[in-house]
Parts: C-alpha cells; structure tokens; sequence
C-alpha cells in the first residue's frame, strides 16, 4: 500500500477521535447509541432529516488532475474497464453499451464475485439530465455498498436538494458530505474511496467500527468517519457480525445510471492502524 493511500485513511483521524470522545462524554457515540433508531448513532439528528444543513460547494478538480490517480495500480482487481462484465453476478437490467456499464430503472443490484474487505476503490460514474419534475431522490438514485452493508451514496445533487445524509458523496442515512462537489447530471464523476472493515469480538459485539475516506472529484468530502451501522433507509440498525470479506455492490434504485472504470486493492489492515 502506498504511503498516500494511508495517508488519506489516516487522514482527520485524532479529530475523529477526539469527536468521539466528546460524544461518549455527552452521552452518546458510534459504541454507545441513542436509544431512538430513528435517530444518528450521537442523537443529534434524525436520520434523513431535510432540516440538516446543507454542505458548501466545492469546484470539482479537472479530469486532467483526476487521470492519474484513477489508473489502477499495482495489485488492484478490475471490477470494469469497458471490455467485460465476467467480474460480476449480472441480473439482467444491467448491461455494457459501448464500454459503459448502465443499469436501468428496474431493483435489481449488481453484486461482485469476488469478495473485499478493507480497500481502496475507485469508480466513475454518471447520471443523465433528469427531466425538470424529477427532484430529491428520483435523480439517478444509486449506491456502492462496500462490503454489501455500509452505503455511499450516488445521487444527482449537483442542483437538487434531498435530505443531505442522502445526497451524492454521504454515508447515506448517517453523515452529509463536507462538501457538494459533483459536476452537472450528465457529467462523469469520479469516487476514489478508501474503506476499512468493522472488527468484532468472539462474541460478535463489533470492538471497531468501519471507517472511510471519501473523495468525489478529487475534493476530500468524508474524512475518515465511522459508519454507526450496516445502511438502512430512515432506521439506524445495528452492527451485526460477518465475514471479513464481503462482495462490493452497486445499487439500482429504479434509475438509469451508468458506471465506468471501476477498480480495488485490497489492503491489510494493519496498514493504518486506527
């Protein structure tokens, strides 16, 4: 694993921390929850609250900054590059049009074959202009779920507004983006993303939690956070033990959507101790 890779795991994580301690001391955090489910894991905010402040907007880098960084290095497993889908389980709304994956507006989600853990990920995608009476959630709904259970979202939020724990770049149902950095509906972006597992005792009490590093265009949005859970729509669930690896997958939502360049390494965990 490369040293910038850690970095950008490592990344905010005495903030992080210190975040932490200060939610145990008022009562409430990612390993002491508050009672109501329909609440973040701090009480602070109802889950998928539209109340919730919206993040500042970010200029997304120019691809030309991008193209480097999206080149799969050394040790990386080809999830896509436009020439095959024999990585994937494939139900059948999924498809490959000239070298673009495109799922259309039926729920069936596409789950890979092979099975990850703590890694670095990187995918591009991109949703077409949406007709002027779609809004909030019904702007090229997707997700990539890492491990299957822990959600960033993918989401037209360039200029539509939703409840901000599920616009483009969040952990969906949990943390806004720190910033709106997506280019317009029709424009490719570009998630560079860097996961670590959740960790459970014998007894399969979860001893820590998942964390991640989220990049959209090349702007630093989620600094490693912790997921409070698996992803759940409006409901906060609890973690629950499983493997230590599990397949990536990618979420139809009854939208068209279209995916390309989609790459991870895994990486040991013991690379960036938390």
């Amino acid at each position: 694993m490369s040293p910038s890779a850690c970095r950008l795991l490592a990344l905010a994580s005495a903030a992080v921390l210190a975040a932490a301690g200060s939610a145990i001391a008022s009562g409430y955090s990612v390993f002491n929850q508050h009672p109501d489910p329909m609440r973040t894991a701090d009480g602070e905010w109802k889950v998928n609250d539209m109340s919730r402040p919206w993040p500042p907007p970010a200029a997304p880098k120019p691809w030309s900054e991008l193209a480097e960084a999206a080149k799969p290095p050394s040790g990386a497993t080809i999830l896509f590059d436009g020439t095959s889908l024999d990585a994937w389980n494939v139900p059948h709304p999924w498809q490959m049009k000239e070298g673009v994956l495109q799922v259309l507006p039926v729920n069936l989600s596409l789950v890979s074959k092979e099975s990850f853990g703590t890694c670095q990920l990187h995918l591009e995608w991109r949703t077409p202009p949406q007709p002027s009476q779609k809004s909030g959630q019904q702007r090229g709904n997707s997700g990539v779920f890492l491990m299957s259970n822990y959600e960033i979202q993918i989401l037209d939020t360039h200029e539509n507004k939703t409840y901000p724990d599920g616009m483009a770049g969040a952990l969906y149902g949990i943390k806004p983006p720190d910033f709106n950095a997506l280019r317009p509906a029709g424009e490719w972006q570009a998630y560079d993303i860097i996961f670590k597992r959740p960790v459970f005792d014998e007894s399969g009490k979860m001893i820590s939690p998942a964390f991640v590093t989220v990049m959209v265009n090349g702007i630093v949005v989620q600094k490693n956070v912790p997921f409070s859970g698996p992803t759940s729509h409006k409901k906060r669930q609890p973690y629950k033990k499983h493997a230590d690896a599990l397949p990536l997958m990618l979420q139809n939502h009854h939208d068209t959507v279209e995916f390309r360049n989609i790459w991870v390494r895994p990486l040991p965990d013991s690379d960036c101790p938390l």
